[in-house]
Parts: structure tokens; sequence; C-alpha cells
């Protein structure tokens, strides 16, 4: 069997509108566009946005989704970066303009359990930000159409798009103002534009390259070391190769690159400069606009005064540095752990998260080139190693909270589906084959529909996955909307409710009675699946006490309904 290529032969894009059905001489061919060779990826790109949109109407605002929304408008209002400072503001400034312009306000007071004011409601707040989250998921599919295409061929790139449309976590992920879409994304885009720029080292790319990559450093406080990846790559590329003479290296355009990054990270702070001033070892930093300055101790005794550009970054990479070094309560199959974490945390997420089909096309492409009967190109081999990097930093990280943490590895990982379709390209059954695994993907994934956070494989039963994992994996408090239905079609029950997430259920207009953990009541109790595994309760077993009771209904895959009878009766 050959090995791939990069273009298709005149053979191949017959062979491809054979199977696609297609005229030949309408087949795509290089430089020849066809005027239909749209019509197939714009259907999947609006079967995307549809499953999006299905998602923004049935599900509630997620757990962290008010705290962004709030970080950003506190950005644009009051140029204030000082409030869950636990994230670089791009993502948030983004979603949060439809904000601004929808007069939202978010209130939580100190020490509440929940947001208590949101206006105009919920629900228009969720149709003002989800949207833009949206269209960053549909350039995410344009982009890797483009780019399978370019690597293998369109029947390739078609291919992986339609796996695309029908992934639940990019769904999921890409219809909440969470910036884990938008990292998967800017890591996608980075290695493009590297790629690009191996080929054309010019001032123009660089350019591009530098503001790409400062984009990148305010998505996430974990992406400089891709940023550092990325920077490395410059570095040794050269348009024949790789250059390991350090003389040859392209110093300038890598100190370019990176002085433009800066700029751009400075940007999305306004500019800010943070005083820090150090006296007799009691350190004080004061940010512009913030309500009050930022006070410590340090070992040692020094008294000086210096001036930070975006010193807010540095504070909120501080931040993130202390949470990885502390961990976070983590539930991992039946266990919850604080501090240490699971190496096969990860792996074992992707076995249970990916589709089947799409994780058993993967790894069977994987197979075939470590068996070289596929021969990868070397772009593709670039693409690979952020994901791959970042996985594995991941998989030595104590912060273990849920598979749109490594949602980065998935495009690239449709890459190499793309690439065992091109592989097969000349067996006619094969491609059949692929094409109805494509089918069955999509009934698989819509299962859950339009539950897709909370999706798992065909091998777990949606009844029990609060026993393997937990928290955005399954439960992120996106359940208010059916709770909601559910008590209009029971308005007779008294609901005790035990609910994970930020926003007060009572302003989706549910009425309901909140349950401690090991608080006994009778009736209708409802309980969300993270409270039943026990990640963030002093005690994990606060809850287990209803599983004794017949469970009636599960809502959205993450509340669940048990009924209480009174012991008198």
């Amino acid at each position: 069997m050959p090995p791939t290529t990069v273009n298709p032969s005149l053979e191949d894009v017959q062979l491809e509108s054979q199977t696609t059905g297609a005229p030949a001489h309408r087949a795509a061919l290089p430089g020849q566009p066809s005027r239909t060779r749209w019509i197939l990826p714009t259907a999947l790109c609006m079967l995307f946005v549809a499953q999006c949109a299905w998602f923004i109407n049935t599900q509630s605002l997620s757990n962290d989704e008010p705290l962004h929304m709030v970080a950003g408008l506190d950005a644009w209002r009051y140029h204030r970066f000082e409030r869950w400072n636990d994230h670089p503001p791009l993502v948030f400034l983004l979603c949060a303009l439809p904000l601004l312009l929808n007069h939202t306000e978010l209130d939580i007071q100190p020490e509440a359990k929940y947001f208590d004011g949101i206006k105009p409601n919920p629900e228009a707040v969720a149709w003002a930000a989800r949207p833009v989250i949206v269209l960053l998921g549909v350039l995410l599919g344009v982009l890797l159409w483009i780019t399978a295409r370019r690597l293998f061929s369109e029947g390739a790139a078609n291919f992986a798009l339609g796996l695309f449309a029908f992934s639940p976590s990019l769904i999921a992920n890409f219809s909440i103002t969470c910036n884990d879409g938008a990292v998967a994304l800017i890591t996608f885009v980075t290695a493009m534009q590297v790629v690009y720029w191996k080929r054309t080292q010019s001032w123009g790319r660089t350019i591009a390259l530098g503001l790409i990559l400062g984009a990148l450093l305010a998505t996430k406080f974990s992406t400089p070391v891709l940023f550092a990846l990325a920077l490395a790559l410059v570095l040794i590329l050269k348009p024949g190769g790789v250059s390991w003479k350090p003389q040859k290296w392209n110093w300038r355009k890598a100190i370019a690159m990176i002085a433009i990054a800066f700029v751009f990270v400075w940007g999305t702070y306004f500019f800010h400069w943070t005083k820090v001033s150090v006296k007799d070892g009691f350190v004080t930093v004061s940010s512009p606009n913030r309500t009050k300055a930022a006070t410590g101790d340090m070992h040692r005794h020094l008294n000086l005064t210096m001036y930070l550009p975006a010193g807010e970054y540095v504070e909120g990479m501080g931040r993130v540095a202390n949470h990885l070094n502390l961990g976070h309560p983590t539930f991992f199959l039946g266990q919850v752990s604080v501090g240490k974490g699971w190496k096969s945390y990860f792996p074992v997420v992707v076995l249970l998260k990916w589709p089947t089909v799409v994780l058993a096309i993967f790894l069977t492409a994987v197979v075939l080139g470590f068996l070289k009967r596929i021969q990868f190109p070397p772009d593709l081999l670039i693409f690979s190693l952020f994901p791959a990097l970042y996985f594995l930093l991941a998989i030595f990280s104590k912060v273990d909270l849920g598979e749109r943490h490594i949602l980065l590895v998935y495009p690239v990982a449709l890459l190499y589906a793309a690439a065992l379709w091109h592989y097969a390209r000349r067996r006619r059954a094969v491609l059949t084959l692929l094409v109805a695994l494509v089918v069955a993907n999509a009934a698989d994934t819509l299962r859950y529909a339009p539950g897709y956070l909370s999706y798992f494989n065909i091998f777990v039963n949606p009844a029990t996955s609060y026993k393997l994992l937990s928290d955005s994996n399954l439960d992120w408090g996106q359940g208010l909307l059916a709770l909601r239905k559910y008590q209009a079609e029971h308005p007779s029950e008294t609901i005790h409710l035990a609910y994970f997430g930020t926003v007060d259920p009572s302003l989706y207009g549910i009425r309901y009675t909140p349950l401690a953990p090991n608080e006994r009541v009778t009736g209708t109790v409802v309980v969300s699946a993270t409270h039943l595994s026990g990640q963030l309760l002093d005690d994990p077993n606060g809850y287990h006490w209803a599983l004794q009771y017949p469970q009636t209904e599960i809502l959205d895959h993450a509340l669940h309904v048990f009924h209480v009878p009174d012991q008198k009766q």
C-alpha cells in the first residue's frame, strides 16, 4: 500500500467522485474548483451550529460561566482584573461584548453560595454570550477541513468534518462561555501558522504568528508551554528542514514574535502598569482600578519599588501555579482525591468520553503509522507536537478536572482520522465502511442530545456514570432547565434539591428547598451527579443515603430524582 501523499492524484479524485456519487468531471482538482464542493462541508457546519443552538436553548448556565461573565464585564466596564483572575481575559472580553449591549448585570453577595442577581435573566444572558463561542467552534471546523484537504484530499477533509460535526465535547465546550474550546482553536491555529511559517519565513508571517502566539498566551495560563514549543520550532525550522546549529537559528524573528505576543497580552489588560513595593519584607501590589491592594510577606528584607506591565497576568499565573501545587478535589472511578491526582486520569477520561468510533479510527491510524503502512506528512507531525506535549503535562498534573482540559487533543486526532481515509482511498469497500462509521458516530452522539456535556461512550450506562467521573465531565450545573420542566409536570411535589452550580435555581423559576449533606427528608429528592460522587463535599458520602430509595428519573443525565417515602406510612 503506498504511503499517504499531500495532494490527491487524478486517479484519487476520480475514485473519490465515484465513492461520493459526484460526477468525475466535477470532482475537485487543484486549481479547478467545483461549484458543489462547498455543499457538504457547509451542511456539516450547519449541523454543528444547530446542535450548539439546541444545547444553548436547553442547558442552564454551567458552574463557571457566571464567574467568567463577571470577569469580562468588570474588565470592559471598570478596566479591573480583580475578581476571578484565574484566567487571562481574552475569551471573556469577547463573550462580554454582547452582554454589554444586553445591559447584563450579574451579582453575588460575599460568602453567598449562588448568584442571586442576573439581569435580564439567565436564559437571555446565555443567548447573548454563548453564540460568540459557537462562532469560534465553526472557525475550528473550517480550519480543520482546510488543513485535512491540504494534507490529504477533499474526501478526507469531509470525513474529518463529518466526525467533527457530531463530537459531543466539541459541541458542549463550544456552546458555553468557557475558554477550553478557544484554547483548542488557537492551539490549532498556532500549529497551522508554524507550518506556514516554516515554508515562507517572511516578516508578514512572522507578525501574524506573533499575534497568534499573543492570543494563545491571553487565553489560558496553561498555554506558555505551548508558546515555548512554538518558539522552539520557529528557531530551528527552515524551509528545507531543521537546523541544529544555534548560529543559524531564526533569532531575530523569534525575538520579534516574543515582542509582538507580549504587546498583544499587555493590550488585553488595557496596557496596565502594576506597582510593586517591597519594604522590610512586606509586599504591596497595586494595579489600576482595584478596590484594594494585594499584600503579603517576603522571606527577604528588601526595599524597592518597580512597575510591571500587565502585572495582573503575573498575578494570575501565580494563582494558577499555587492551585496546581495544592491540587484540587477530584473524583475518579469511585474515589475522591485532594492534591494528588491520578496519572491514569486523562487516558481513562479519553477512553470513557471520546466517541468509540472516533477513538477506534484514531487508534487504527496511529497503529498503521507505527507499522509504517501509513507515512504521515511531516506537517501532521508538527501539528501533533502541541497536543502531545500538553497531554503529557496534563497526565502529571495534580489538577484532574475534566476532559475539557485536554480538548485541544481532539481536533488533531481528527486529522489522523483524515489520514486513515486517505490511506484507504483506493478501497471502495473500506471507504463505504468509514462513511457508515460517520453515521454510526452521529447516532451514538445523538443518544445524549442535547445534553452533550454529559456524554459517555456506548459502554457506559448513563444511570451509573456518576460512579466513574463527575464535575465538568458529567454534571456542571447545566440541568436546571430540565428540572424546571420536571416541576411543571409535577406541580404538587415539593423538591428537596442538592444542586451543584453557581446560579440560584429560583432564577429559572424553580421552587425548591435546599438539601444539605446527610439531611434526611421525605418526598421528592433531587441530587446533582457531582454531589452524588461526593467530589466537593466534606463528607463524600453525604448524599449516598438517597441511593437506597427508588430513582424515578435522571434529568438531563445530571440530576438524579429519588422518591423517598414517609417512614410513618
